[in-house]
């Protein structure tokens, strides 16, 4: 009997910002269902760009059941720089949720993204692009979970695609 194939763990780290950018890309070309985003603008994370929001969408559309989850400390540059980002969440609003910070941890300095708990890019501090890349790395990546479910419940609904603010 042989044991089934077990995903061999990846590290990279990254210097700059075309280093970020790919190492976004290729997590958002992982499988997995839950995408979890906290940022504190989404503006290093290019999410008005159309090679992004494609990715963001082949994400989405793989399979009914993929979420993403956005938290964020400011809004202001996802809802006025970001159309397209807002027309994914007009499509997909029944898989994507945005939220803002409580005042209580705007503090927070870092960013990540974590799909499921078993890939994640993360830079320790969101002004710069230092950072790194892990994919299959299941120890870190359910830390970032961890921390990512603190944020949320520490977060509040915050951005609507319909302009009444329902859903």
């Amino acid at each position: 009997m042989t044991e089934p194939d077990t995903p061999e763990n990846l590290y990279e780290r990254f210097e700059s910002n075309a280093e970020f950018q790919s190492a976004v890309d290729r997590l958002l070309q992982c499988d997995g269902r839950e995408l979890r985003i906290f940022d504190p603008d989404l503006v290093s994370l290019r999410m008005n760009s159309p090679q992004r929001i494609e990715l963001l969408e082949e994400f989405l559309t793989a399979s009914r059941i993929r979420k993403l989850f956005i938290s964020v400390h400011d809004t202001e540059h996802m809802t006025g720089y970001c159309p397209r980002l807002m027309g994914l969440l007009a499509r997909y609003a029944h898989a994507i949720e945005v939220r803002r910070t409580d005042e209580s941890i705007r503090h927070i300095q870092d960013a990540f993204l974590v799909l499921d708990r078993s890939h994640y890019v993360r830079r320790p501090v969101a002004r710069f692009f230092r950072g790194a890349l892990g994919i299959h790395d299941k120890s870190e990546a359910l830390s970032m979970y961890s921390r990512y479910a603190e944020i949320w419940a520490a977060s509040f609904p915050a951005v609507s695609a319909t302009t009444a603010g329902l859903r």
